[in-house]
Parts: structure tokens; C-alpha cells; sequence
């Protein structure tokens, strides 16, 4: 039986590489994913930025934003979510400028501060900025974006190209509590992190709730949670098929790369003792399960957070599995399909 309360899926990629394959096929994978993700009936399609790993494709959002955008007719495209302190705000405005006008009302601009990467190669790329200049640097891409400087500024006359395009949504990504009270300060969008750290979620989603001001970029709050589901026929088969991030976490954790693992080198994987238990910490982090399982643990999260859109990100090492995986979680919300691309003016999400 399903809750009379609806719901609104989203997806974020990463677009993983799965063992015994290529980057290049995780890209068109994740293209094919986002034309599947519309047809079901998903709102949005967020991109993701990570650096020097060999798991993930998703290195440049905004290079992906738009060729899914140009895939698809009718799903938000955005960023989950440029890095800011890795770009300079003027570069991350205009390219962002430039997707709005190609795909008038259907770019999110998700913003986040931490790295997506290891020490070494922030230093290739940030150069000296650091996550404390986060603040600043979001108060100068707002202003780029709204043609804001005050007349004493030093960048009062420069202009972020093209400048007679309307900003994208934005939204600031975290997974602590320092995004929720700025996005909230500021009036922006907030998605909370619930696949990287889950504990401080639902507090941090309620006190931006609770203490949003609005803003020429949004006059009422706006925010999500984003989980790790893996989902499947039975509770067994999503087990089986979580083992893939059970063992992908854990190389994180150790510091070790490598592409995502099969369900058949998972299983095979030497766990030791000690493994074994931050295999069982990590469970903490997604959720895996048949329809109704997922169904009723998304929700609980949602209504305890008090937002009515989940963003969904799936390692699956298979494609298949992963198509398969979105497709039954549409189905138990019960999102209404988007079946011909030539009708999609009259879908609303």
C-alpha cells in the first residue's frame, strides 16, 4: 500500500567506471541513463565532480550537463555540484550563463566546497584557495550572476557572459551543517549529503527549513536529501548487489583506488575482521533493498527531514542492474512516466 503523500526522485551520477570498462563507456552510460531516468519520470539529473580516481568519469559537470541536456527534452540538468573553490566564480557564472541560454529553464547550478579529490591534486587545483574562502567566493559568483557589484567594487564592470541570461537554479550541496546555514542565510536551494555522512541530515535539512530567508534567487525554501540506494526484485538481490559498494567504500577508506568492483570480485574479496566492521559502519550510508523496503526508508528519511524530493545516486556495477534499479523505485513512487518526448510540454514533475 502506498502513502497518499507524493514524491518527487531525482538522480545523481557519478558516472562510475565499472570494472572491465572504460571511462568512455561510463560516459555514454551515463547518458543512456539520463534518457531512461526522463522517460520515467525523475525531475532532475545532477552531475558530479571528482578528480584523479579511476572510479568515477564525472571530472567536468558542466561538460556532461551539456550533452545530457541535449539528450533529453524536459529533466532539469545540473551540478552535483561544482566544487567552488576549485574554479574561479567569473569561469563557473559564465559557464553556467551559457548552459541557461542552450536549455532555458532547465539548469541547476548545485554548488559545494569540499575537494572532490586527494591533497595532492587540490593543490593542482585550487593554487591557494581553501575551503574558508568559500563564503566570499559564493558572495562574488552571486553577484556575477545578478549583475550586483556595488559601484566601489573592483569587478563593478565586469560582466559574466552572456549577460542577458536569466541565472540557473542554485542549490548548495553539504553534508554538515555549515551549507545548510549559509544556503539558508543566503536564499538559495540546499541538498544534504545523506550518502556521506548520514547522522547530521535530518537536523541539518530541518534548520534550513526552519531558517530560510528569501532572496531575489528563491523566495521559498527549497531542499532534498541525496542517498545511496541499490535496489532490486528481493532484499537478497539488492544485498548481493550492495557488495560492490560495501567493498568500494572501503577502499576509500583505505586510501586505495580501482574501478567499481564486479558482484562476483566483491565476494571474493579476503575480508578481514577489522574490514568487516567498517563494512558494517558503511551500511549506514545507502540503502539497499526491494521496492517496498527502499520505499518505506526513503520516505521515513524524507518526512523526518521534511522534504518532499530525494536525490538518488546507484554504484551498480552492471548497467543493466542500474537501469533496472531506478526503474523500480519510479515505479513504487509512483512517478508519472514520460513515455514520448514529443508530449513532454504537458508533463509536469
Amino acid at each position: 500500500m502506498t502513502s497518499a503523500k507524493s514524491y518527487r526522485l531525482s538522480v545523481l551520477d557519478l558516472s562510475p567506471v565499472p570494472s572491465g570498462s572504460t571511462s568512455a563507456d561510463a560516459l555514454r552510460n551515463t547518458l543512456d541513463l539520463a534518457r531512461f531516468a526522463e522517460e520515467l519520470g525523475y525531475t532532475r539529473y545532477w552531475l558530479a565532480e571528482h578528480h584523479n580516481t579511476r572510479l568515477i568519469a564525472s571530472s567536468v559537470p558542466e561538460v556532461m550537463i551539456g550533452h545530457v541536456a541535449n539528450a533529453t527534452t524536459r529533466i532539469r540538468v545540473g551540478s552535483g555540484g561544482v566544487m567552488l573553490p576549485n574554479q574561479a566564480p567569473l569561469k563557473i557564472a559564465e559557464a553556467f550563463r551559457m548552459l541557461e541560454a542552450l536549455h532555458p529553464g532547465r539548469i541547476d547550478l548545485g554548488l559545494g566546497r569540499a575537494p572532490g579529490t586527494d591533497p595532492l591534486t587540490v593543490l593542482a587545483l585550487r593554487r591557494g584557495m581553501n575551503d574558508e574562502d568559500f563564503p566570499e567566493a559564493l558572495t562574488e559568483l552571486l553577484s556575477f550572476l545578478s549583475g550586483g557589484f556595488p559601484a566601489n567594487h573592483p569587478f563593478h564592470g565586469v560582466r559574466a557572459m552572456p549577460d542577458d541570461i536569466p541565472p540557473p537554479e542554485i542549490w548548495l550541496l553539504g553534508s554538515s551543517d555549515f551549507s545548510a546555514r549559509l544556503a539558508a542565510e543566503r536564499g538559495l536551494g540546499f541538498a544534504f549529503a545523506h550518502h556521506i555522512s548520514p547522522e547530521p541530515a535530518i537536523a541539518a535539512l530541518r534548520f534550513y527549513l526552519q531558517n530560510f530567508r528569501p532572496s531575489q534567487f528563491l523566495a521559498e525554501p527549497r531542499a532534498m536529501i541525496g542517498v545511496s540506494v541499490v535496489c532490486a526484485e528481493s532484499d537478497d538481490r539488492a544485498r548481493e548487489l550492495a557488495r560492490s559498494i560495501d567493498l568500494t567504500l572501503l577502499r576509500f577508506r583505505q586510501s586505495r583506488g580501482g574501478r567499481l568492483p564486479s558482484v562476483a570480485e566483491a565476494a571474493e574479496y579476503p575480508y578481514a575482521p577489522d574490514e568487516l566492521e567498517i563494512v558494517r559502519q558503511n551500511r549506514a550510508r545507502f540503502t539497499a533493498g526491494s521496492p517496498a523496503t527502499v520505499r518505506e526508508r526513503l520516505t521515513r528519511l524524507a518526512d523526518e527531514a521534511g522534504v518532499s524530493e530525494i536525490m538518488i545516486t546507484s554504484m551498480i556495477h552492471d548497467h543493466q542492474e542500474r537501469r533496472r534499479s531506478y526503474e523500480l523505485l519510479a515505479e513504487t513512487f509512483a512517478l508519472p512516466p514520460l513515455r514520448n518526448p514529443a508530449t513532454s510540454s504537458a508533463v509536469t514533475a
